[in-house]
C-alpha cells in the first residue's frame, strides 16, 4: 500500500505530498487515551499493590509515546506495531502482573483511535471493510476499530483555485497568456471522493481544459473587451462536466490577459492614431460649425452696415484690451470705423431712400 501519493507540479494550489490515513488522531484521541491509561493505572494498584511505581511510569510514558507516534502514523496497521511492542516490551522487560496497566492501553489506543472530531465545514466519507458505510457530518463520532477507515475529509466551503492557460491562441492567432480565477464548492462528498481520484486535481486541470478551449473560440478584441462574458462561457462548460462528481463551480473570473509584447506596442500605437484621428474629426467639424455661425452673421451684417462697423470698432477694442498691446491699422479703417461718418452715411441712405419712394408715390398718381 502507497502510504503517499504525489500530486503533479503543473497543478497550483495543491500540497504534496498527501498522507493516506485510516482515522484522524486528535487531542480528543490523547484525551480518550489518558483516561484509558489513568484507568489502567488505577486497576494495576488496586490489583497488586505491591508494583513497581518506576515501573509504571515507564510503561505509562511507553503509551503515551506510542500514541504520538500513532499521531504521526495514523493507520490501524500502525496501531497494531505499537500494541504488540508493548506486550513485548512487557515480557521482555517486566512481568506479566502488568497485564491490567498494558490492557488498558491497548484498548485506550485502539479506542482513542477510534474517537473521530470533524469540524463545522467539513464531511467525512467512511469505509466499512473497503465498501462505501456513509457520509458523516461534523461532530464527534466513533469508527468500528481495524474495519472502518475514513475516506476523506472534505472541506465544503467555497474554495477559490487560480489556474492559467500558456501560449494558447486566440482564433485570430494571437498567442495569449490568460489568468483566471475559480471559486467552486463540494456539494456530495460521497461523489467528490468515490467518483474521481483527486478531485482537487480534476476541477483544476478540467478549468485549464475549458479555459484554453474557449480562447480558441474569440478574437483578441472579444478576449479583452468581453472578459465577464468568457468566464461565465467557462462557468457553463467547466459546471456540466463537474457536477457529476459533486462539485458545482460557482462562478469563473479571468484575472490577467498577457499578449506578446509587439503586439502590445502596436495596439498603442493604434490606439494613439484613432484618438488622433478623433481629435481632427472633432475640429473640422467644429470649424465647419464655426463657418456656418460667421455666415449666417454676415447675413445679418449685410443689410445693417451700422452694426457691422460697431461689431468692427468693437473686435478691434477687444483686441487691444486682452493682448494689451499696440495694434495698427491702415489710414482707411479710421474713416470707416468713424461713428460720425457711419452715422451721416446712414442717414443718406435713409433720405435717398424716402426720396426715391415719393418719386414712385407721385408717378402712380
Amino acid at each position: 500500500m502507497n502510504l503517499f501519493q504525489t500530486n503533479p507540479i503543473r497543478v497550483k494550489n495543491i500540497k504534496s505530498p498527501m498522507l493516506h490515513k485510516d482515522f484522524s488522531y486528535s487531542a480528543v484521541s490523547f484525551l480518550v487515551l489518558g483516561l484509558f491509561v489513568a484507568l489502567g493505572v488505577l486497576i494495576q494498584i488496586r490489583l497488586n499493590p505491591e508494583s513497581d511505581i518506576e515501573s509504571i511510569v515507564q510503561l505509562t510514558t511507553g503509551l503515551f509515546f506510542g500514541g504520538i507516534l500513532i499521531a504521526i502514523l495514523p493507520l490501524w496497521i500502525f496501531s497494531i506495531v505499537i500494541i504488540s511492542a508493548i506486550w513485548l516490551n512487557i515480557l521482555a522487560f517486566f512481568d506479566l502482573g502488568f497485564w491490567p496497566l498494558a490492557t488498558a492501553g491497548s484498548v485506550g489506543i485502539l479506542i482513542s483511535a477510534s474517537v473521530e472530531l470533524v469540524y463545522q465545514w467539513d464531511k467525512v466519507v467512511i469505509l466499512r471493510a473497503g465498501k462505501f458505510h456513509k457520509v458523516h457530518g461534523p461532530g464527534l463520532f466513533v469508527l468500528f476499530p481495524l474495519i472502518d477507515r475514513t475516506a476523506a475529509f472534505v472541506d465544503t466551503r467555497i474554495r477559490a483555485t487560480d489556474f492559467s492557460a500558456e501560449k494558447t491562441l486566440t482564433v485570430d492567432t494571437v498567442p495569449v497568456h490568460v489568468d483566471a480565477l475559480c471559486f467552486w464548492l463540494i456539494w456530495d462528498a460521497q461523489k467528490a471522493v468515490l467518483e474521481v481520484e483527486n478531485y482537487l486535481e480534476a476541477v483544476t486541470l478540467s478549468a485549464q481544459t475549458a479555459l484554453r478551449d474557449s480562447i480558441g473560440k474569440h478574437d483578441l478584441a472579444s478576449l479583452l473587451s468581453d472578459r465577464e462574458d468568457l468566464g461565465h462561457e467557462i462557468q457553463q462548460a467547466l459546471d456540466s462536466k463537474t457536477n457529476p462528481w459533486g462539485v458545482s463551480i460557482m462562478s469563473v473570473e479571468i484575472t490577467d490577459i498577457i499578449i506578446p509584447k509587439e503586439l502590445e506596442n502596436a495596439m498603442s500605437k493604434r490606439a494613439q492614431a484613432e484618438r488622433e484621428r478623433q481629435s481632427r474629426v472633432i475640429l473640422s467639424n467644429a470649424e465647419v460649425e464655426i463657418a456656418e455661425k460667421f455666415a449666417l452673421a454676415a447675413e445679418k451684417y449685410t443689410d445693417n452696415p451700422t452694426a457691422f462697423q460697431l461689431r468692427a470698432m468693437n473686435m478691434v477694442y477687444e483686441g487691444m484690451r486682452q493682448n494689451n498691446s499696440m495694434m495698427l491699422l491702415p489710414s482707411s479703417a479710421l474713416d470707416n470705423m468713424n461713428l460720425g461718418t457711419v452715422m451721416g452715411t446712414q442717414a443718406m441712405n435713409e433720405i435717398n431712400k424716402l426720396k426715391t419712394d415719393t418719386e414712385k408715390g407721385a408717378a402712380n398718381d
